[in-house]
């Protein structure tokens, strides 16, 4: 399996995605869009991953590579490779297909529980009835054309969203880890601002017991699903 990566800013990476594709003995690759490192032709990936990254998908004129990426993905998800977007992924492929991205009424950033909604297709991925997952976003976004919505949170109507049997984009982080929890911290503690869906720097970093075990096993039943789904 060949699994290729889009990264944004050198602080957010694959995290626990990482640990998963590791077992799975998979060829890894990466394109650091912040480096201007170019992207390889998508016929040759059994999956893809956008993650995520503080800017906006609308800021095309300070990440001119925006507008190359959302093409990208649409050409991935038009072949039906697999893929997953993470945070502001999840709104590359958002916008990528035509819908509209803006600002959430709240920013949403700490653990706080996402909710499942019943699928109108049973072949779609399907989540907990709930369950608490990491959020860090401002953004949120339409849902695109025949997309099947999957998951919401007190905070965000639109959490999670699949198109076809083989993308789905979640606006919340299955993979963050420890370390990956304090470099977001460190890299945007100014965030950090009273909000009704905004935790502590300490809630953020010392959850309780179980929550990482949570997401981690949902992580990969996700994965084992989208790379499943291109067979």
């Amino acid at each position: 399996m060949h699994a290729h990566y889009l990264q944004h800013v050198p602080f957010e990476g694959l995290g626990a995605i990482g640990w998963w594709l590791e077992a799975a003995a998979a060829e890894v690759t990466r394109s650091a869009l912040y480096a201007a490192e170019p992207l390889p032709d998508v016929a040759g990936l059994d999956l893809l991953v956008a993650l995520g990254g503080p800017m906006s998908v609308n800021d095309e004129a300070a990440f001119p590579w925006l507008v190359e990426e959302k093409r990208y993905l649409r050409q991935a998800i038009d072949r039906g490779i697999p893929v997953l977007g993470v945070c502001l992924g999840a709104q590359l492929i958002a916008s990528a297909m035509g819908a509209r991205v803006y600002p959430n009424r709240e920013k949403e950033i700490g653990w706080f529980p996402v909710t499942a909604v019943e699928p109108v297709d049973g072949s779609s991925f399907r989540f907990p009835t709930a369950i608490e997952v990491f959020h860090w976003h401002g953004e949120t976004f339409t849902l695109p054309a025949g997309a099947v919505h999957l998951a919401r949170s007190a905070g965000c109507a639109h959490q999670a969203f699949q198109l076809g049997g083989s993308a789905i984009g979640l606006q919340f982080h299955l993979e963050t880890t420890p370390a990956s929890a304090r470099a977001l911290v460190d890299h945007c503690r100014g965030e950090l601002l009273p909000g009704r869906f905004v935790q502590s720097e300490a809630q953020l970093l010392v959850p309780p017991a179980g929550r990482y075990a949570a997401i981690y096993a949902l992580l990969g039943e996700l994965l084992a699903y989208l790379v499943g789904a291109a067979r």
